[in-house]
């Protein structure tokens, strides 16, 4: 499919971002990975700002909501919705930007009030999934946030799983998060 070149510079950008954070978003730096002059920058953009605040754009469309229009298109019991959303979010590319912009979240107040804002529209559809076959408000939250860390903190966990590969261990939690209660 061909990019746009503005489509071009945000996603380089995205990359710079997953490799150095924020302040390997530079202008020069990405005119020479593609392999252009940085006036053409000029032409889409009113500086660095505005193309980070379009990379945060480009996240928010693609990680979040990409995956819940898709979610809701293809339908499905609330299992099978959670369990598409874990799907459609687990490729590494999305983990990496996801990542990325939780780190930069930490230092810029402006990104943390944007994450927490989509990090409440992701809880929000946790918590409308898990309330169709749940009505204990405590265990739904409970479960929302145990699913929420699972798909955050599964890449950061290195242990072995004795008898199970990494995946079969997530998987195993993920389902056990998805039984209906007792």
């Amino acid at each position: 499919m061909a990019r746009t070149p503005r489509a071009r510079w945000i996603e380089a950008g995205l990359v710079a971002l997953t490799r150095g954070g924020p302040d390997a978003v530079r202008v020069e730096a990405l005119a020479a990975e593609l392999g252009v002059t940085k006036g053409g920058f000029y032409g889409y953009f009113d500086g660095r700002p505005a193309l980070l605040v379009e990379m945060l754009d480009e996240w928010e469309r693609r990680c979040t909501q990409e995956v819940l229009s898709h979610v809701d298109a293809e339908g499905g019991d609330a299992a099978t919705r959670i369990r598409r959303a874990g799907q459609l979010t687990s490729s590494e590319d999305f983990h990496q930007i996801d990542l990325a912009v939780r780190a930069w979240a930490r230092h810029d107040e402006s990104v943390a009030a944007r994450l927490r804002r989509i990090d409440t529209e992701r809880m929000d559809f946790l918590r409308a999934m898990f309330g169709t076959f749940i009505t204990d408000p405590d265990e739904i939250e409970a479960r929302s946030i145990l699913a929420f860390a699972l798909a955050i903190g599964r890449h950061f966990i290195a242990l072995d799983h004795p008898g199970r590969t990494r995946l079969e261990a997530i998987q195993l939690a993920g389902e056990h998060l998805l039984r209906p209660p007792k």
